[in-house]
């Protein structure tokens, strides 16, 4: 993955690269890049004659929500009369973000994957993250998916509308913070927890 990092940043001026590290038994690193390199990265991958990355076979998203970090930190206070260091915990919160995941491989060559990450602003208005449908045709339905259940927008992509959820729907159901709707009058196969659900729906129609 170094090495993968040191030809794309020598082949793409500018290009900020970032590799992630999994310390899970896969061991399967990823490499962030910024979004206004993207493009050039993605097409760097996929024609470079070593790589030729040119199926990505997964496009996914990940919520990341704003969390709270707790710190210890050294303070001056004034303890019966002396001035001392004492030990203070300090909240700092971390604003969310959504990440779009690619895992791209080389047909021509048969070696992969190649994890690529891209990340968005936030969660909320800068929620945005280039298409790489015009380096992997395939990803364009699979963005669509992201598009759908994270809400992230992907710029520049050529048919970019919901895939799963009717058009007005307003909410992204993989969200972490979301919020699945009380209503379940008109579910046509209830069973086990929807089914508990759809009677209580029903008990509380039937209350008025």
């Amino acid at each position: 993955m170094e090495q993968i990092k040191s030809r794309a940043e020598a082949a793409v001026p500018g290009a900020r690269l970032e590799i992630i590290s999994n310390a899970s038994p896969s061991g399967q690193h990823s490499m962030l890049v910024d979004n206004e390199h993207a493009l050039a990265v993605g097409k760097f991958l996929r024609d470079d004659s070593l790589l030729r990355l040119d199926y990505a076979s997964n496009v996914t998203g990940v919520d990341w929500p704003d969390t709270v970090v707790k710190k210890t930190v050294k303070v001056k206070q004034v303890v019966e009369g002396v001035e001392k260091e004492v030990d203070q915990v300090i909240e700092e919160k971390k604003p969310g973000y959504l990440e779009v995941v690619h895992h791209c491989y080389s047909m021509v060559l048969k070696h992969g994957p190649v994890i690529l990450r891209l990340r968005t602003a936030d969660r909320a208005q800068g929620n945005h993250v280039p298409s790489l449908t015009s380096v992997w045709r395939g990803a364009e339905l699979q963005e669509r998916e992201a598009f759908d259940l994270y809400g992230i927008i992907f710029n520049w992509h050529p048919d970019l509308r919901r895939i799963l959820m009717w058009d007005e729907f307003k909410d992204f159901p993989m969200r972490k913070d979301y919020v699945e709707p009380d209503d379940y009058e008109y579910e046509p196969t209830a069973h086990a927890d929807v089914l508990e659900k759809a009677a209580g729906q029903r008990a509380r129609e039937a209350k008025g």
